[in-house]
């Protein structure tokens, strides 16, 4: 079994930052890309930023130039770093992780979400 653990959300006020971590564990081969996600309350749950084993990334337009996604490999931790927070970047995160296990099972495993709230 695999679990992955979030943390580092919280409240900062508008033009801030907050830098979020997601530690996976349990019986993991390797894992391949990593995300994260947010839902904002009554709307769907839309990516975030994307990162591949390799360490190339990609952003949803609306955070291009103010978070950034960076992975340890060898701590299987993804981590997304928000800069100029805005209020419309409220939202439940949630990160996701592609595993193999050691069994060799492939599994998309997500984190249990964390609140980030930017207000003032």
């Amino acid at each position: 079994q695999v679990q992955l653990v979030e943390s580092g959300g919280g409240l900062v006020q508008p033009g801030g930052s907050l830098r979020l971590s997601c530690a996976a564990s349990g019986s993991i081969f390797t894992i391949y890309d990593m995300a994260w996600y947010r839902q904002a309350p009554g709307k769907q749950r839309d990516v975030v930023a994307t990162i591949t084993s390799g360490g190339s990334t990609n952003y949803a337009d609306s955070v291009k130039g103010r978070f950034t996604i960076s992975r340890d490999n060898a701590k299987n931790t993804v981590y997304l770093q928000m800069n100029s927070l805005k209020p419309e970047d409220t939202a439940v995160y949630y990160c996701t992780a592609a595993v193999v296990a050691t069994s060799r099972s492939f599994t998309n495993y997500w984190g249990q979400g964390t609140q980030v709230t930017v207000s003032s």
